[in-house]
């Protein structure tokens, strides 16, 4: 009966798994995308945030999904290395909090991550000239980590239940 049931077998979870994930990674992208022209103000905090809340380790497939697509679209350069740690570390904070459901400790977490978001950056900088250069330019974006861990807040406080509603209700439904 199980090879007639194609969506309670093991073979059925894994492909719904990958769809899923896969669309997920794309909605990271679209995210960026669409909010490229705003300095500092991105969903994809949020959205990896409520990934990892939801599906734990599981999180980082649809976020490297998300990182390859970046680097398809725009090459290769010195922020691609960024991008290959940065939102592991987010993963990695969130993880031991995760079954912790308060927007305001979400939002104080994504608010954090904006704020040391240019001093994970500046870590790419680190090689190309040093403690000093590196220094210099986290220093010169510190004013973007402002805005990034203002908007981070506010973005995640109001959009962390919600989000988290419609993913707990999606990997219900796909029994996932």
């Amino acid at each position: 009966m199980s090879s007639l049931c194609q969506h309670t077998n093991k073979k059925g979870t894994q492909l719904r798994r990958m769809m899923l994930f896969s669309m997920l990674g794309a909605v990271l992208v679209i995210m960026q995308v669409a909010l490229a022209g705003l300095a500092n103000i991105e969903l994809v905090s949020v959205l990896i945030i409520v990934y990892t809340c939801v599906f734990g380790w599981y999180a980082f497939i649809p976020t490297y999904v998300f990182v390859v697509i970046q680097l398809v679209l725009y090459g290769f350069n010195i922020w691609s290395y960024f991008y290959i740690y940065c939102w592991a570390v987010l993963i990695i904070l969130a993880l031991p909090l995760r079954h912790i459901k308060s927007p305001v400790l979400w939002a104080m977490v994504a608010g954090a991550f904006g704020l040391i978001f240019g001093a994970l950056s500046a870590v790419t900088s680190l090689f190309i000239g040093g403690w000093s250069f590196a220094v210099a330019y986290w220093i010169n974006g510190l004013l973007f980590d402002f805005v990034h861990c203002a908007a981070n807040f506010v973005i995640t406080l109001f959009l962390y239940k919600p989000l988290l509603l419609i993913l707990e209700y999606g990997k219900e439904k796909l029994r996932i």
